[in-house]
């Protein structure tokens, strides 16, 4: 551990990121040889919502490169269901066991996130939706989340170690407006300084009037205005419609409302029609880690299982209206189906990568089907 009580890329890769009990058991099968030949799903019984979307194949591949193991996955982007597998490991048990509680905690988190995501994004129909939530997680970890919430269906985020090909919404915050003497002048500072290619989201209500301070805002050159959420979602509506009329009767009628704060996903659905923007913080910083296990289903081919699994090794497959199918790995599937799962590493080796751009667009192509 350095400054920070992180664990770093080292521990990480050298498989010290485990439960204590774990690695004690696995000195106690290394000391009596006993390292059979397994494979292993990863699988989550109970979600969050009716479905979930799969994120965080990269960093699990990269955990796992160089073991002599087979992985297989659905592609990252890909919509679940309780008791499908989303990835499959075969190799010796000793050769990849130690990484058991890293993988699960890339894929828990990332799965978490990006289900949170697409699921606001649903709730948001077309209004585009934005994270904030940079705040409000570890930093160590912010440049995955963003990356989540933009696989999940965000149109942008606003970290600045969010990673490349991710857009920005820069907002102006808050202590901005209070080092400056008034809303106008630091409106006037945000629009003289600020790259041209950044958007103008000026927050209002600082120290006054909501209303007052989105006409300045707007005659500072704000593209949108932002306000927080902060009671029911019939009192924000009611403040909205007044400011959209008052923006409109002064001639600001291209002005934009941005809504942030403490929203859920049934706030997103009820305020959609009468904003044109939503930042997210607390429902995606707060998102509920998708529960994966991690299960021994074969034991030297042999299907088996602990109490409550179905034994054996198991393929999902897909139909044309997106309905899923499990099945044992051994039959043969109906034809018109297709299987949603790739190899991703063969005998240690990485075969592909999840391409970000390619996860996010799976995504929304699935939530298509949806609207």
């Amino acid at each position: 551990m350095g400054i920070f009580q992180i664990a770093g890329e080292e521990l990480i890769k050298a498989g010290e990121c485990s439960d204590i009990c774990l690695k004690r058991c696995l000195d106690m099968l290394t000391v009596d040889n006993v390292n059979p030949r397994v494979t292993v799903e990863i699988t989550a019984s109970v979600l969050p919502n009716e479905w979930g979307i799969f994120c965080g194949l990269g960093d699990a591949l990269n955990l796992l490169e160089g073991i002599d193991i087979d992985v297989y996955a659905m592609p990252e982007g890909s919509m679940f269901y309780s008791g499908e597998p989303v990835m499959r490991i075969t190799g010796n048990y000793l050769d990849f066991a130690r990484f058991e509680t890293a993988l699960l905690g890339f894929l828990s988190q990332a799965s978490g996130t990006a289900t949170a995501a697409a699921f606001i994004k649903l709730c948001a129909e077309k209004v585009p939706v934005y994270s904030l939530c940079a705040g409000r997680v570890h930093p160590a970890i912010v440049a995955a989340v963003e990356r989540a919430a933009w696989i999940g269906g965000f149109d942008g985020v606003n970290s600045a170690v969010a990673p490349a090909g991710i857009p920005h919404i820069d907002v102006m915050p808050h202590n901005f407006v209070m080092c400056h003497s008034n809303l106008n002048n630091a409106g006037n500072a945000f629009e003289r300084y600020m790259p041209a290619e950044v958007s103008r989201v000026m927050v209002c209500g600082t120290v006054g009037d909501v209303k007052h301070d989105a006409i300045a805002a707007a005659k500072a050159g704000a593209a949108a205005v932002r306000l927080e959420m902060r009671e029911n979602s019939g009192s924000v509506r009611r403040l909205i419609e007044e400011l959209r009329w008052e923006l409109d009767i002064n001639g600001f009628t291209e002005v934009g409302i941005f809504l942030s704060g403490d929203m859920s996903p049934e706030d997103v659905s009820n305020l959609n029609d009468c904003v044109d923007a939503f930042g997210i913080g607390g429902a995606l910083a707060n998102a509920p880690a998708i529960d994966f296990s991690f299960d021994i289903v074969e034991i030297d081919g042999i299907p088996v299982s602990r109490c409550g699994n179905k034994s054996g090794a198991k393929e999902v497959y897909e139909y044309g209206d997106g309905s899923h199918i499990l099945l044992p790995l051994s039959s043969q599937p109906p034809e018109e189906v297709r299987c949603m799962t790739r190899i991703f590493i063969k005998s240690g080796q990485i075969l592909n990568v999840p391409d970000m751009q390619k996860s996010r667009a799976r995504v929304l192509s699935t939530l298509g089907k949806f609207v």
